[in-house]
């Protein structure tokens, strides 16, 4: 990890640059607080890392309850019937994001908590204590005047460490609703290449999504997203309308006990998800030499390897087979890392409920992927083949 952080300094990332600036500065702060010789000054950074660790503990499991709180609110707001202006317009635009992006508003509501949270403990703790308790207090536990001890410049730097890394989370929260206000621009790609900025975005979205994000998800990177889209977008319904025989019949007996649509569309998917394993070695052949493996259903089906649209292709052909309506879906889809990636996935019709529901075979090996309340916070469709 180390080391990939320090070739993204060397490629000039600034996002990197940057992240690493504000740990750094804020390690050098605590440093010289810590060799004063004011024991209020060394309180003083003791409270603020205290507080510091105690706001991201308390905004994770606010930002959680606070979520489907502000859904519900602004799917009751509106736009107005007439035109709107400039700001109007910008306003309206991130209202509805942060309705509709579940995981961006994961990143407003931890920022807004953050920032509560820790300014409410700031002003009860500066109340508490005022400028004169503080130095009485810091008098009282280190004995008045003291000399730089080694011992207290490496804890000034530690608990500088613990405010630099709440600081950075902060940034890494305003980058990433960025990139998902954006996922197609330039700005958001160099973002996503940071791996400093990866490593922390896991940081900030993982715990307020639970369990949605177990494990780095298989999508592709976005440096190949423009040859990609071609790929893609292709009509699979009609390139997949013949289906061989043998599929048809593997698809009969998974599904011989299903007695609905819905017992079908599970059964293959978790079959399709568990048997066919995720062939890394074509993502990057074709990551670093622009070779693109072609294959159809028959050879997903007889080697039990591919990448998205190869699962997604199989599981088509092989509902089909058994009488359901299957899409197979292109988009973007969340890699686990703070940034989208192109996917693809599926969506089946349940004749029962009348409805489409999506599933993601791809992703079956990290958690259940089949129609989950949580879908569209990691899956973002660009258009239906």
């Amino acid at each position: 990890m180390t080391e990939s952080w320090l070739q993204s300094l060397f490629d000039l990332n600034l996002v990197s640059a940057l992240l690493l600036v504000i740990l750094l500065f804020s390690i050098v702060q605590g440093l010289l607080r810590g060799a004063s010789r004011s024991a209020g000054r060394l309180v003083s950074l003791v409270s603020g890392g205290v507080l510091s660790v105690l706001g991201l503990l308390a905004s994770i499991p606010l930002t959680v309850w606070l979520s489907p709180i502000v859904q519900r609110w602004l799917a009751g707001i509106a736009l107005p019937e007439r035109e709107l202006s400039r700001w109007e317009q910008v306003y309206y635009t991130l209202l509805s994001a942060v309705r509709d992006f579940p995981l961006m508003r994961f990143a407003v509501l931890f920022m807004i908590s953050y920032w509560l949270i820790r300014t409410v403990l700031g002003l009860a703790s500066a109340f508490a204590l005022g400028g004169k308790n503080s130095s009485f207090l810091g008098r009282l536990i280190f004995g008045g005047e003291r000399p730089a001890s080694l011992l207290s410049r490496v804890a000034g730097a530690g608990i500088g460490a613990v405010i630099g890394l709440a600081r950075c989370l902060m940034v890494i929260a305003v980058l990433f609703i960025a990139v998902t206000l954006f996922p197609d621009s330039g700005f958001s790609r160099y973002v996503q290449a940071s791996p400093v900025y990866q490593h922390g975005a896991r940081t900030v979205i993982e715990p307020l999504s639970g369990n949605l994000i177990k494990e780095k998800l298989p999508v592709f990177t976005r440096s190949v997203e423009e040859e990609l889209n071609g790929i893609l977008q292709q009509r699979y319904e009609v390139i997949d309308a013949n289906i061989p025989q043998d599929i048809e019949l593997a698809a009969a007996e998974i599904t011989k006990k299903a007695g609905s649509d819905e017992e079908k569309a599970r059964i293959l998917y978790d079959w399709v998800g568990s048997r066919v394993t995720y062939d890394y070695d074509k993502v990057r052949d074709y990551e670093d030499n622009g070779h693109w493996r072609e294959q159809t259903p028959q050879m997903t089906f007889d080697t039990k390897r591919g990448v998205c649209i190869d699962y997604s292709r199989l599981y088509a052909v092989m509902a089909r087979s058994q009488g359901l309506d299957v899409k197979v879906v292109t988009g973007l889809g969340y890699d686990g890392r703070g940034g989208y990636g192109p996917h693809a996935w599926n969506e089946v019709y349940l004749k029962e409920q009348k409805k489409w529901v999506p599933l993601d075979a791809t992703w079956a090996s990290s958690g259940d992927w089949f129609n989950p309340p949580a879908f569209e916070e990691t899956h973002i469709p660009d258009k239906l083949v």
